[in-house]
Order: structure tokens, then C-alpha cells, then sequence
């Protein structure tokens, strides 16, 4: 039959339907009824490739942790030094959640922070993946004399992680009124200034 999809197109679909949603109406407003009208089948159909509601939330993580994973593991093979690698980082999350704008409401969502602990695990593992890669190209820095090393590469990374995040939740706020790949790596550049080594710096 023309137009049939196979069960895996299908899947995409449905993930791709979520995720555009999410965004519009809202992770926690979001039924799979939506989700069904949006893709045109009927919302029994959504049931015969996810079992529940949260098999579905938990296959969007699992998307969003790939097009990350993919993205970061393209930052660091062109990146020349350790900075580079870091600001490569931050560039590849920055663009993901601009290319993906539910992101933000999703990490405060009711259905990630009380209802679908599944969900929760997805996304605290991608963002621990996403700070050990920082951490790691922090020590590299450190060990180059890039970076300051009295400032313990894990706290470093928290901090530019909780960078990312606080630009991308006022970037949500603010209706994305400006480039939030820009304006993070604006601040990115400044938080680096301060991490940098400079004469006047301890240093081992």
C-alpha cells in the first residue's frame, strides 16, 4: 500500500511528533492523543509501538542522546587543542537544544521530575556523559597550562554546564528572541577568561 511506513519509520515519526509537541503545547499538557492527530493514525496505533506513555518519553530521550552523543563525538575529532576541544563541547549542546527548543521544558518537566523515573535516569546519565567529556578536556587544558589548576576540573565543568543550562532556560523565557548558540558562547568566552591561566596565577 502506498504510503504505508514500516514499523521502525513509524517509531521515528512518532518520536519526531513528540518532540515538535512538546515544544508547542508543552511536555506536561502533551497527551498521546496529540501525539496520534499529529501523526495521523489513532491513538491505539501510538500504544502497538509504545506500550505506555512513558515508553514513548523514554524513546525521545534516547533520540536526544544520540543526536547529542553524535554531535559531541563530531566536536572533539575536529578540535585542535583542549580549549578548542571545550568550546566545540559547548557549541555542539548549545546547537542541539536550539535545533531541539522542547529541551528546556522537557528538563523541568513534571513527567521527567515526578512521574517517569525511567525518563529521569535517561537524562541524568546524558548530562553526567556530557560533564565527563568536559572534565576530561578540562584536565587536558590543565595539564597544557591552558586552565588555572586550583580550580578542580569536575567544579569547572559544573560550572559550565550550569552555564549552558541558564542561557538555554533564558533563552526559553526570553521566546528565543536572540541566537542562543551566540549568546552561549559569548558567555562561554568570558567564563573561560576567568579559568584561564595568567602570570599572576597559582599554579602547581
Amino acid at each position: 500500500m502506498a504510503g504505508r511506513r514500516s514499523a521502525e519509520e513509524r517509531k521515528a515519526q512518532i518520536v519526531a511528533q513528540t518532540l515538535r509537541l512538546a515544544d508547542e503545547i508543552g511536555p506536561d499538557r502533551l497527551s498521546t492523543t496529540d501525539v496520534a492527530r499529529a501523526v495521523g493514525i489513532s491513538q491505539p496505533a501510538i500504544f502497538r509501538h509504545f506500550p505506555t506513555k512513558g515508553a514513548l518519553w523514554q524513546a525521545v530521550a534516547e533520540e536526544v542522546l544520540d543526536r547529542l552523543q553524535k554531535n559531541w563525538a563530531l566536536a572533539e575529532a575536529g578540535a585542535s587543542d583542549p580549549d578548542a576541544r571545550l568550546k566545540a563541547l559547548i557549541r555542539a549542546q548549545l546547537g542541539v537544544i536550539e535545533s531541539l527548543p522542547a529541551l528546556p521544558s522537557i528538563l523541568f518537566s513534571r513527567e521527567l521530575q515526578v512521574d517517569n523515573p525511567a525518563l529521569r535516569e535517561v537524562v541524568q546519565g546524558t548530562l553526567g556523559a556530557f560533564q565527563a567529556r568536559l572534565v576530561e578536556a578540562i584536565r587536558d587544558s590543565q595539564a597544557a597550562c591552558g586552565m588555572r589548576s586550583d580550580i578542580g576540573a569536575a567544579d569547572a565543568a559544573i560550572m559550565l554546564t550550569s552555564l549552558v543550562q541558564g542561557v538555554a532556560i533564558r533563552w526559553t523565557l526570553g521566546a528565543r528572541r536572540f541566537s542562543l548558540v551566540q549568546e552561549g558562547l559569548r558567555l562561554f568566552d568570558v567564563q573561560m577568561a576567568l579559568m584561564r591561566l595568567t602570570r599572576d596565577t597559582p599554579h602547581d
